[in-house]
């Protein structure tokens, strides 16, 4: 469940960091009742951003095959083969 707390919250710097560690998730700030800003801990976002990449990866791939830019399992074996005098 995410953490939610409104802005006039962030004087207890103490307390928050102890939630973005305690969860290893983000906490959303509000200001007026509307989402404003998210806090997270180091290492909450470099998992977030790994796994990003990893997603950007994944969609670059699917983009690939639909545009026909693949080669088959067996020629790039081959391909490599040679190149490394496999």
């Amino acid at each position: 469940m995410p953490r939610i707390i409104p802005i006039r919250d962030l004087k207890n710097t103490a307390a928050i960091s102890e939630k973005c560690h305690s969860t290893n998730e983000p906490v959303f700030v509000t200001k007026n009742g509307y989402g404003d800003m998210v806090i997270m801990s180091i290492e909450t976002f470099e998992r977030l951003s790994y796994m990003n990449s990893i997603y950007y990866k994944i969609e670059q791939g699917e983009r690939s095959i639909k545009d026909g830019k693949t080669v088959s399992g067996e020629k790039s074996l081959k391909e490599l083969r040679e190149k490394y005098e496999l």
